[in-house]
């Protein structure tokens, strides 16, 4: 530890963000980051504390507490503190496929697990890690390390979200030839299409994409697997195949009136802005128009909170927010001691750009839609929102609603961000697996019903974390790599980066 005292004389300093009212002209990212003599300082607030909770990545009264990746953090705190990026940046590698995600879009667990913050403000890890492997790509210490030696095994790898690039990314170092399939006309899956271009650039995956390549991974676009007979070809050419595709089927709002026009899944729309984006800058037309319109979310997420920072940018008349759940406090109770998840209130961007534009939060709590009104050709005009009171039915605590608190909205588009219920049809049918009462793919240590089958991420364990995701994808590397080999040669988190 490079400086005991640290975290009781230097202040936690975090990026500053450009003003929503300016932000929200376009689609870029809108933190600026710290100088490296700032970030240097902020390494310095780790106290080094005799138990880490920050790395520890266990389930607490249901909820993850620290890193899921196990992140060595007070190491490369200190070797920030120490301005020593390069080592930094080997362990950080050491657990971390792709640092430049994580440090842009994960809530930061780590940090609310962080012993500096039971008393006082955590240590700035997310930004830190930021800065250290940025300063890896500026420097151009990046560089593709292709395996030495190649095992005579194919691996095939169905979808590039963070858990399939992951088992990509840990399989090729460790010898295999890897082939990567993507359905959509780029790659990424979540990254590229789910998340949005302010809170993570497009180039930023590509980048990453291209390190990959040169390292000898294989990439297929527009080469969706949708049937038994492309399956049987896939086990014919593969020893072993792994579904990464996601947990994509979309949870639906049943009420009168939703087959109404104007009613869009909210991972349609935020597909649908980013692609026109990186086609043509939003000249061609092919995403759904808000400029003008009143919008309304369903879903108080951060899905929800991504559709209300886009409509707002497309310039939306004006945007609700619906969440089901009650309004969280504004600080910690007592039942919710550290190291748990804080179970607070947390007003993101958009909620923020929605403050500043239009005067007011856009959420309402306690609320869901309980009719869709049509105009005369069909499209929705209005919703009918009713509001929730929590009450036990057959022995469980339930939202139910309240009778006589019914309100109407003019609402021109509905965005439904309501999460998502398990893997698609489609996908369960080609490749015959089990499913679980969710709707995942059941397995056994990864492994499916299917001998040569193996899942990972949402796909397995449902919508969750990117960060959840990636260590998915290494763990199920190392379950395919057991497997095939007979017994586990290394352990899979030394077959990274060499630098």
């Amino acid at each position: 530890m490079g400086k005991p005292t640290g975290f009781l004389e230097i202040e936690r300093q975090v990026s500053t963000e450009v003003e929503p009212l300016k932000r929200i002209k376009n689609f870029n990212e809108f933190h600026k980051p710290l100088s490296r003599d700032e970030q240097s300082c902020q390494g310095a607030r780790c106290m080094d504390c005799g138990v880490p909770f920050c790395q520890n990545g266990k389930m607490i009264q249901g909820m993850v507490s620290g890193c899921p990746l196990n992140n060595l953090i007070p190491e490369w705190n200190d070797l920030i503190f120490h301005k020593n990026y390069k080592a930094a940046l080997k362990r950080l590698l050491k657990t971390n496929n792709f640092p430049e995600f994580t440090s842009r879009v994960c809530p930061a667990l780590c940090e609310a697990a962080c012993t500096c913050g039971l008393n006082g403000n955590p240590v700035t890890v997310r930004e830190n890690e930021n800065a250290i492997i940025e300063t890896a790509y500026a420097s151009n210490w990046m560089q593709p390390h292709p395996p030495k030696h190649r095992i005579d095994k194919k691996i095939a790898i169905i979808g590039s979200g963070p858990s399939g690039l992951a088992a990509a990314d840990q399989l090729n170092k460790r010898g295999y030839q890897v082939t990567v399939f993507e359905r959509e006309d780029r790659l990424g899956g979540l990254l590229m299409y789910g998340i949005p271009n302010m809170k993570l650039e497009k180039h930023i995956i590509d980048r990453r994409i291209e390190l990959m390549e040169e390292e000898g991974v294989v990439f297929k676009t527009n080469a969706g697997i949708e049937n038994k007979k492309q399956v049987q070809q896939l086990y014919k050419e593969f020893d072993r195949v792994i579904l990464a595709c996601g947990s994509k089927k979309a949870r639906d709002i049943k009420a009168p009136g939703r087959d109404a026009k104007g009613i869009y899944f909210a991972v349609d729309y935020l597909t649908g802005i980013t692609r026109s984006l990186l086609n043509s800058q939003l000249e061609d037309q092919t995403f759904v128009e808000t400029k003008g319109k009143n919008v309304l979310v369903i879903g108080g997420g951060d899905t929800g909170n991504d559709c209300v920072g886009s409509a707002i940018r497309l310039g939306c008349k004006s945007v609700i927010q619906l969440e089901m759940m009650p309004e969280p406090p504004h600080e910690r109770l007592d039942s919710n001691p550290w190291p748990e998840w804080p179970r607070v209130k947390k007003t993101d961007y958009g909620q923020n750009e929605s403050i500043a534009v239009f005067g007011h939060d856009p959420r309402l709590y306690q609320t869901t839609v309980k009719e869709f009104i049509k105009d005369d050709k069909g499209n929705v005009k209005q919703v009918v929102i009713v509001s929730l009171e929590s009450k036990q039915v057959e022995g469980r605590m339930q939202m139910v609603p309240v009778k006589g608190s019914e309100k109407t909205l003019d609402a021109d588009i509905v965005l439904i961000a309501a999460g998502f219920v398990g893997c698609e049809d489609y996908v369960a049918k080609a490749f015959d697996v089990k499913l679980t009462p969710r709707g995942n793919v059941a397995d056994e240590n990864y492994q499916t019903n299917q001998k040569q089958l193996y899942v990972a991420g949402d796909m397995r364990r449902g919508q969750s974390l990117v960060v959840w995701a990636i260590r998915e994808g290494r763990e199920v590397a190392r379950a395919v790599d057991e497997d095939l080999m007979g017994i586990l040669i290394y352990r899979i988190s030394k077959y990274t980066h060499n630098h």
